[in-house]
């Protein structure tokens, strides 16, 4: 029998345990998460899960990895269907702090001419509020509406709603960019190295390169503080009220 445990088949980095794979290996085809294991997911067989949340991953969610991470612990692991999806209106920058594992996440933004492929799961109730868990406060779940933001399954099905994680700190722009987002869901040795490089307080704070940065933000919250502070004092953050998802927040998720 094959193996299809996630790191036989390549998905063993857990962006919490290791920051500087954040985020982590997607998926790109349609999987169902089980047990530890990933199996092939007939898109037919979605139809036994519609009465779960459908949420889009714009970062290490979408990692089978730290999803399992997340959301399984012993005798009870977690079954979460996973699918690659098209979605319209939505690009991926950074959010403009600095997370509990030392690692700088990802966070969505609104550009109308994006087309950007992410990943969408479809949690219970307990998984539900388990990521919630996770991501409350730097992140706020709000209710993406497919009729303002398409979002395209491999099948050519669009989903009618979908929630998503918008970060509450906004997302960091490129320094010497011109205000332009920063990209995110890259590698993440390069983003900090970038950072670093930017400003020398950041690397006198955590650097002097990005081992020593997530190893000093991950043990220390008030060094999470710090830096935090440091990008919107330097001016790298766009406000959240620049984003028109930021409408999206004050509708009830």
């Amino acid at each position: 029998m094959d193996d299809l445990s996630l790191a036989a088949l390549g998905f063993g980095d857990v962006p919490a345990e290791a920051p500087l794979t954040y985020p982590g290996r997607p998926v790109t085809t349609p999987t169902l998460l089980t047990g530890g294991e990933l199996h092939p997911l007939d898109l037919t067989l979605l139809e036994r899960y519609r009465q779960r949340h459908p949420v889009i991953a714009v970062g290490s969610n979408a990692s089978p990895a730290q999803l399992h991470h997340k959301l399984s612990r012993p005798g009870h692991p977690a079954t979460v269907p996973m699918v690659p999806v098209l979605v319209h209106g939505i690009a991926v920058g950074c959010s403009a702090h600095i997370g509990r594992y030392g690692y700088v996440a990802s966070a969505p933004y609104g550009d109308a001419a994006a087309r950007t492929p992410l990943v969408v799961s479809w949690l219970d109730d307990a998984q539900l509020d388990a990521v919630d868990r996770t991501e409350v406060p730097n992140y706020q779940r709000a209710r993406l509406p497919g009729a303002e933001f398409p979002m395209v399954l491999p099948s050519g099905e669009r989903l009618d709603a979908a929630y998503l994680y918008v970060s509450t700190h906004g997302v960091l722009t490129a320094p010497g960019d011109g205000g332009r987002p920063l990209p995110g869901g890259g590698d993440q040795s390069a983003l900090l190295a970038r950072l670093l490089a930017s400003s020398a307080r950041l690397r006198d704070l955590l650097g002097p390169d990005p081992a020593a940065w997530v190893g000093r933000a991950g043990a220390d919250a008030a060094v999470r503080t710090a830096g935090t502070r440091l990008f919107h004092d330097e001016g790298w953050a766009r406000p959240r009220g620049h984003d028109p998802l930021s409408t999206l927040l004050s509708r009830e998720p």
